[in-house]
């Protein structure tokens, strides 16, 4: 959920400085805007703005995209150290569109079934059990 919030505020940022970027550069085009020190900075900072804004915003949907999924084809036996206890129960509350509860009772069943194993170990059996169960 903080990753949209991100993207949505970052892509209406980049919105608003590439039209701002835009009618300056026409304006300045058409002679209607002087070109002095004060409109040649300003248009480099727009330009700079939206450059970072671009690259930050592309660079964080890839690594949203890129995110690696630790569940292999059998029951998972290593814990990931990367993929934290709230990623993974957000993921399954998803998968379970949203009904933690369910989440709550599968993560307690998988417990009582398999005793002393780690927190993330248990969100990612049944992460996978869902997946397997969904095909």
């Amino acid at each position: 959920m903080g990753n949209q919030v991100v993207i949505a505020v970052g892509t209406f940022i980049l919105l608003l400085t590439g039209l701002l970027l835009g009618y300056v550069l026409s304006q300045l085009v058409l002679g209607f805007l002087a070109f002095n020190l004060l409109t040649f900075f300003g248009t480099l900072s727009l330009i700079l703005i939206f450059g970072t804004l671009y690259y930050v915003l592309f660079w964080q949907l890839r690594r949203e995209q890129s995110r690696p999924s630790t569940i292999d084809e059998g029951i998972p036996s290593q814990v990931d150290e990367g993929l934290s206890d709230s990623y993974l129960k957000e993921k399954l509350i998803e998968k379970l569109s949203g009904d933690t509860a369910a989440a709550e009772l599968l993560i307690k069943q998988a417990k009582e079934t398999s005793p002393g194993k780690a927190e993330n170990w248990y969100y990612e059996k049944v992460l996978k059990d869902l997946e397997r169960d969904r095909q």
